[in-house]
């Protein structure tokens, strides 16, 4: 990596817009600390990579500059939604092809080839699905945080998250409890 601190990669792509630059550093270290915090909380046979951890979940929206989301301040041309393989191609430019695997994987819960022909979205059909326990642990912390102003820096509860989720289908909400009675087993129990 050529860079000392994920912050200062951020910032080598976010120096035309300040607002949009504060917006993603606010959100990543939310996102950054619940992951940390579960990561460390695990107990079991596999230690997550903290390291690892802590910086993906800062650069996992790195690409968000490039979408069209005057709301987060970002005036780019791609449609948001592509916000995270346009991360996974920056990252892979930047010789980092682990870190770019959860900025393409961490939407939703992930997205399946089938779901984005079926809806038609604007991403190349493949499977974007976490995989790695660090990818699943980035990808859930994610869920809990907004972007959006309105909601700064408030964590969303688990039956908030399940309710936007389900709205998408069960099966996600079914991914939702599993990985919360992995990574949260005190707040775990199913929440609709």
């Amino acid at each position: 990596m050529s860079f000392s601190h994920p912050a200062d990669l951020i910032r080598k792509y976010y120096q035309t817009s300040p607002a949009a630059h504060r917006l993603l550093l606010e959100h990543s270290r939310l996102v950054t600390r619940k992951a940390l915090h579960i990561a460390r909380s695990l107990s079991g046979v596999s230690q997550p990579d903290l390291q690892f951890i802590a910086e993906a979940a800062m650069l996992h929206d790195i690409g968000m500059i490039y979408t069209h989301a005057p709301e987060l301040q970002c005036f780019g041309q791609l449609p948001y939604l592509a916000h995270g393989i346009k991360g996974a191609e920056i990252l892979r430019t930047e010789g980092m092809p682990r870190h770019a695997r959860v900025c393409e994987r961490h939407t939703g819960i992930g997205l399946t080839a089938e779901e984005i022909l079926q809806q038609k979205l604007p991403l190349p059909p493949r499977d974007y699905l976490p995989e790695t326990l660090e990818e699943k642990i980035i990808c859930y912390a994610d869920l809990f945080f907004s972007k959006n102003q309105r909601d700064h820096g408030r964590q969303k509860s688990l039956a908030e998250v399940r309710k936007t989720l389900v709205s998408f289908g069960e099966e996600k909400g079914e991914v939702l409890d599993d990985w919360a009675k992995q990574f949260e087993p005190a707040s775990g129990q199913r929440s609709d």
